[in-house]
């Protein structure tokens, strides 16, 4: 029997973003994960190897749009193992690093599945053979996600691939069926697409990337048609066979076209959030109707000594929210005022070109009936986009009416996701259009575009004429 201050299950950018910040406060932790190192998906098989392998696609994407500038490659031999090593090696780098960095603050690391036993106990089945049972006077739950599954469509074959099977690149399917328009397939039909597969997207709404503004996904939208072999919307798979050579897949919807035969088939349709803990039910944790676990601004759920953050605790599912959650859980814990709550969190969809949004979108704005002011400024009068041949697009900022206060950015192009932290601070702050475009930017560069757009809501924008309506 061992005993812990703290103990966190679930090693991912959640847990071990609260674990190190424990430490560093002086608890004794304990931190549970699956893997060699703390990392979890994200870092083994999720957001880390997916942007190694999208540089990769991108910097294909650009040596054959070299030949525009007169720069000719000629076309990419491809060495899958290679390539596979690369990714492999960025994520050996970065989860060896956490691994070291565990030890340096004293973190006890089990490499296990728990089993709650109760509100301050847990019994870990190590990975190396035995078990080991410690109790706590406080826990984080930070599980994670795990790939969603179309209900009825499920096939016991390497050739129907969710998102983990897929960055392993077994190979290179000449044809490729991606189930889902959103981040995710998208993402990996981009990095397919680069590496030669015919890719073909299906997705059942009437748009790529359900919930984003439309105006942003239009960019990546004229970008991607030519790059697919075809994208088709309100469509949705009824059926699939395995015919030993490929997999055949049968369509509704309308317009929907007939059965194709795919070599692999991508199921990207979202994640569910790994509620299922077990021993959940020797606690008073409550599990929502989506299968999150319930839990207040402190991320305290309904058992007192137990806290939850990251994927299974709430959208938006993304890595970086479970950070800061994690963060201020341990805060928290420690005695000390600390909630979550954030007025804007970033989502970046990290395609070619990158879109990426943060706080009050025009679609929401829209679904709330709010009135708001929505300037934006086309990336076509952006010196710096023009030098890099990229001027496919643009940057929108969300307003409050009258006073200008910054509720949302949107941008779409590339670096979109490096862009977007400038627009999160903004809304943190409180800041006004008048305050981003009287904060001078370095010329000539993207992030120019933020401060013009903030320039087109007084009609004054430099290179754009754009009129303030009386």
């Amino acid at each position: 029997m061992m005993q812990t201050q703290l103990v966190i299950v679930g090693g991912g950018p959640g847990g071990y973003a609260a674990a190190f910040l424990a430490a560093d406060l002086g608890l004794d932790v304990t931190l549970v994960g699956e893997d060699a190192n703390p990392g979890g998906v994200c870092l083994y098989r999720g957001c880390i190897p997916s942007k190694a392998l999208l540089h990769v696609a991108a910097l294909i994407a650009e040596t054959r749009h070299a030949a525009a500038w007169g720069i000719a490659f000629g076309e990419p031999r491809i060495d899958l193992a290679r390539l596979r090593e690369f990714k492999d090696r960025v994520v050996n780098r970065l989860t060896g690093g956490l691994g070291q960095l565990a030890r340096q603050r004293k973190v006890r690391f089990l490499r296990g599945r728990a089993t709650l036993q109760g509100p301050h106990a847990v019994q870990v089945a190590l990975a190396d053979g035995g078990d080991e049972t410690l109790t706590f006077e406080t826990g984080i739950l930070a599980t994670g996600s795990r790939p969603a599954a179309i209900p009825g469509l499920s096939l016991d074959t390497p050739r129907v691939m969710d998102s983990t099977a897929a960055l392993d690149i077994p190979d290179v399917p000449k044809t490729l069926l991606v189930v889902g328009g959103g981040y995710i397939g998208l993402e990996l039909g981009t990095v397919y697409a680069a590496l030669g597969s015919a890719v073909t997207v299906v997705e059942m709404t009437g748009g790529l990337l359900p919930g984003a503004d439309r105006d942003l996904v239009t960019v990546l939208a004229k970008r991607l048609e030519p790059m697919c072999d075809a994208i088709m919307l309100n469509t949705r798979v009824s059926g699939m066979t395995d015919e030993g050579t490929g997999i055949r897949v049968s369509f509704e919807g309308e317009g929907a076209p007939a059965a194709k035969t795919f070599d692999k088939v991508l199921i990207a349709i979202g994640r569910r959030p790994n509620s299922n803990i077990p021993g959940l039910e020797t606690t008073r944790v409550e599990v929502d109707r989506k299968g999150f676990l319930v839990v207040d601004a402190q991320r305290r759920t309904a058992e007192p000594s137990l806290y939850a953050i990251g994927d299974v605790a709430g959208e938006p599912m993304l890595a970086h929210k479970a950070s800061h959650e994690g963060r201020a859980a341990v805060e928290a814990i420690a005695g000390h005022k600390a909630a979550f709550e954030p007025l804007a969190i970033p989502a970046v969809v990290f395609t070619d070109p990158e879109i990426a949004w943060c706080g009050l979108t025009e679609t929401q704005a829209a679904a709330q009936g709010r009135t708001v002011d929505v300037v934006r400024f086309p990336w076509g009068a952006s010196g710096r986009a023009t030098t890099l041949d990229r001027n496919d697009g643009v940057t929108k900022m969300v307003l409050e009416p009258g006073t200008g206060r910054v509720l949302g950015v949107g941008i779409a192009g590339v670096g979109a996701g490096d862009l977007i932290a400038e627009g999160v601070l903004a809304i943190e702050m409180g800041a006004t259009a008048d305050d981003v475009r009287l904060t001078i930017h370095p010329h000539p560069t993207l992030s120019e575009t933020v401060m013009e757009a903030a320039d087109v809501f007084f009609g004054q924008s430099t290179h754009v004429y754009r009129p303030k309506k009386s």
